[in-house]
């Protein structure tokens, strides 16, 4: 399998709306601590733009809903991934990509046989609080090389110019968030990010 080198990672239906037209390929919707009506409700939206626009869905943790939906991408964390029932999710036809952070979690990562997965932070991230310090480039490298063929996606602390040092050291796809979501023109900056990940493409 092969990942768009740009991976948008976003928390509502509405960034999906206002970003995957100008030239997204590849998006998840990563959403925490919201009703179940309105997961469906932001799932189901999610769904029908990025059909609508030739763009891939992943849908963070909510694996039962994705299902439900008739999306076809999950991505889960490892708190997620010990709960989640991975036959029922391959049984469904889905593709599963799985968070890494440590040796432990990627080897409870590759027993369950994933399509791809994340390795972060690679840089210090503000989007949430870690446990784990920057893992640096040079993991890239080490984990590339104990997945291969498996896709590879760098995620934490990512901007542009960090791009080549990512891909060099063996990602397949740079996850970003808030190097987008804070900017003061987030489509500008999508644009830029397409722009710069064409040569991986």
């Amino acid at each position: 399998m092969k990942l768009d080198p740009f991976y948008l990672i976003v928390d509502s239906s509405g960034w999906i709306e206002r970003l995957v037209p100008v030239g997204v390929r590849l998006v998840q919707l990563r959403m925490k601590d919201v009703p179940e009506d309105r997961l469906r409700s932001e799932i189901r939206r999610a769904r029908a733009i990025c059909a609508e626009h030739g763009c891939q869905l992943v849908v963070n943790d909510y694996w039962r809903i994705a299902i439900e939906e008739g999306c076809d991408f999950v991505h889960l964390g490892q708190e997620d991934l010990a709960e989640a029932d991975v036959a029922a999710i391959r049984a469904a036809g889905m593709k599963l990509g799985l968070s890494t952070h440590d040796e432990a979690e990627l080897d409870s990562a590759l027993a369950a046989r994933p399509d791809y997965v994340a390795l972060g932070p690679v840089w210090p991230t503000i989007l949430k609080k870690m446990k784990w310090a920057p893992q640096g480039v040079e993991r890239l490298a080490d984990w590339k090389a104990r997945i291969a063929p498996l896709p590879l996606v760098a995620i934490g602390g990512l901007n542009p110019d960090r791009l080549s040092a990512v891909f060099e050291n063996g990602a397949d796809s740079a996850a970003v968030v808030t190097d987008i979501t804070l900017n003061a023109d987030p489509e500008a900056r999508t644009r830029e990010w397409i722009a710069r990940t064409a040569r991986w493409r």
